[in-house]
C-alpha cells in the first residue's frame, strides 16, 4: 500500500525485455539504499518488485500483462520515473491509499498554466470516469492528486509548483499518457450498492 507521495524521481538506465518480461534498472539514491530484494516499490504508479539492489541503483521487472495495460511498456533508457516506497504502518497518510494496481491510462488533451501552478486536463474512459467526483482523489503515475473537475470525457487536476518540480508530471505535453488509479474507495462503495440492489 502507497500514499502517492512521490519520494524520488528515479532515472531509468536500461530498460530491456528478456524471456517475455520488460526488465528496468533505475538509478535512484535515496529510493535503493532502503531497498531489499522481494520489496515492492511504486514506479509511475505501478506497484513492482526490486530484484537487485545496490546503493544507487535497482532492478525491477514487469510481466507482459502489465505493460499492456499500463505505460511501464513505453520506458526506455533515459526516462524519468516517480517512485514511491510502501507506507509503513506509523507513517502519515500524506496522499490517500494507494494499491499500485492501475486501473486505466488517460491522455493529455489540454494545459494552461495558472501563475506558477498548472492546470491539466485529461481525456479517459467511461470506466476511470465513474469512479471520479469534483475534490475526490487520484493518483496520476503513482501521484497522489484532487479531481478539480470531471466532465463527460474528461477530468482536470490542478498541479502546484512542488509536484511540477519534483516528479514527472512536470513535463507533460498534450499526448502524454499517464497510469491512472482511480480512489479505492469508490470501487467498494460500488460494489456493496451492487450487492444491495440484487438483494
Amino acid at each position: 500500500m502507497f500514499t502517492g507521495i512521490v519520494i524520488e524521481r528515479g532515472s531509468v538506465k536500461r530498460a530491456r525485455v528478456r524471456g517475455g518480461m520488460l526488465e528496468l534498472e533505475i538509478e535512484a539514491p535515496r529510493i535503493a539504499r532502503d531497498l531489499k530484494v522481494g520489496d515492492s516499490v511504486s514506479v509511475n504508479g505501478v506497484c513492482l518488485t526490486a530484484t537487485t539492489t545496490g546503493r544507487r541503483r535497482f532492478s525491477t521487472q514487469a510481466m507482459p500483462e502489465t505493460t499492456s495495460k499500463t505505460t511501464i511498456g513505453d520506458i526506455t533508457k533515459g526516462d524519468h520515473v516517480n517512485l514511491e516506497l510502501p507506507a509503513r504502518l506509523s507513517d502519515r497518510l500524506g496522499g490517500h491509499l494507494v494499491q499500485g494496481h492501475v486501473d486505466g491510462v488517460a491522455s493529455v488533451v489540454r494545459i494552461e498554466d495558472d501563475d506558477d501552478a498548472r492546470r491539466v486536463w485529461f481525456s479517459a474512459a467511461e470506466d476511470l470516469l465513474r469512479y471520479m467526483a469534483d475534490k475526490g482523489s487520484v493518483t496520476l503515475d503513482g501521484v497522489s492528486l484532487t479531481v478539480v473537475e470531471v466532465g463527460r470525457s474528461t477530468f482536470q487536476v490542478a498541479l502546484i509548483p512542488h509536484t511540477l518540480e519534483v516528479t514527472t508530471l512536470g513535463v507533460l505535453t498534450v499526448g502524454t499518457h499517464v497510469n491512472v488509479e482511480v480512489d479505492v474507495v469508490a470501487k467498494y462503495v460500488e460494489r456493496l450498492l451492487k450487492r444491495d440492489k440484487k438483494e
